[in-house]
């Protein structure tokens, strides 16, 4: 009798069972990425929107009171909540911006936090 040259169905099934393995790894290391990327373009947006509010009040020369206040903004089609807390400081023309913004679905999920002077 002739030898049959093949493969065995054994040899198939083990084959493309490694073949699913690799892939549900090739899947699950793309999704993992693409949510790195996700919250790196949502930190960010963030970023860029409180250094945009310290920016702007330095540009208009306010001087803020002592206080905390929020508001909401939109940063490259993200809605982003903004709380503001002024402080004084021991010099008395400057005050100190701390800045956390969050995103405007979760408000407790800060996003990013900035602190920067503004003087009189």
């Amino acid at each position: 009798m002739k030898q049959a040259r093949g493969f065995t169905l054994i040899e198939i099934l083990v084959a493309v069972a490694i073949l699913a393995v690799a892939l549900a790894a090739t899947t699950r290391a793309a999704g993992i990425a693409t949510d790195g990327a996700h919250e790196t373009r949502q930190r960010l947006l963030a970023t860029w929107a409180a250094e945009n509010r310290i920016a702007e009040l330095r540009a208009r020369r306010v001087f803020p009171s002592a206080g905390t206040s929020s508001f909401s903004t939109e940063e490259g089609g993200l809605a982003l909540a903004v709380e503001e807390t002024v402080s004084e400081t021991p010099n008395p023309t400057l005050r100190r911006v701390d800045v956390a913004v969050a995103e405007a679905a979760d408000r407790s999920r800060v996003l990013a936090r900035l602190t920067g002077y503004v003087a009189r």
